[in-house]
């Protein structure tokens, strides 16, 4: 079963970690997941400042 990349450079979803791996985020189950990848990042993202806020 392939795994989806999401590229920060291009923005674009890749299968199978086609780019440098410092330019990906994942690796995700769905093409779908891989999409909202930057939006996953910065909802973590601001769970960890607001924990450590507290």
């Amino acid at each position: 079963m392939p795994k989806y990349w999401y590229n920060m450079v291009t923005h674009q979803v890749e299968e199978d970690a086609m780019s440098d791996w410092s330019q990906l985020l994942g690796p995700y189950d769905t093409r779908e997941e891989a999409a909202k990848a930057p939006e996953s990042v910065q909802r973590h993202n601001e769970a960890w400042e607001k924990d450590d806020e507290d």
